[in-house]
């Protein structure tokens, strides 16, 4: 699947992907400043999610409860030295859980992925615009 959207449609975007019901563990790939954290957000907004959602990049995780009760989980695993370092704060627990999971830099933790995953690559165009490709 493949959307073209503006930073204005954002939303539209993330409804579209929920759509389609990617898995739970979705790995979000692109460029720096690609849209990849915002794009999080709205999901998160799209899943009932009403308190402030920001990026976890010096935390490495975020975690939010959803309207529902189910939690969703942002991870920014850039900083990561080593993969056991996603080890040791217990990543994999969290990625077995059931809930979602979106996970920005996820090439730092391979063997850590879930075979079920679903992977959200964004690039930005020339006007701008970006294009998310959900595989």
């Amino acid at each position: 699947m493949e959307i073209i959207f503006s930073l204005d449609e954002i939303g539209q975007a993330a409804q579209q992907v929920l759509a389609r019901n990617p898995n739970k563990v979705i790995l979000f790939n692109g460029s720096m400043g690609a849209g990849k954290t915002t794009l999080i957000k709205s999901l998160a907004r799209q899943l009932g999610v009403t308190g402030a959602t920001s990026s976890p990049t010096f935390s490495l995780v975020n975690e939010y409860e959803a309207a529902d009760g189910h939690k969703v989980f942002h991870f920014d695993v850039y900083r990561l030295k080593s993969e056991s370092e996603a080890y040791d704060m217990g990543m994999d627990d969290y990625l077995y859980s059931g809930e979602w999971c979106f996970i920005e830099w996820a090439e730092k933790i391979p063997t850590l992925v879930p075979q079920q995953h679903s992977v959200i690559t964004i690039s930005v165009l020339g006007d701008g615009t970006r294009r998310l490709v959900l595989a």
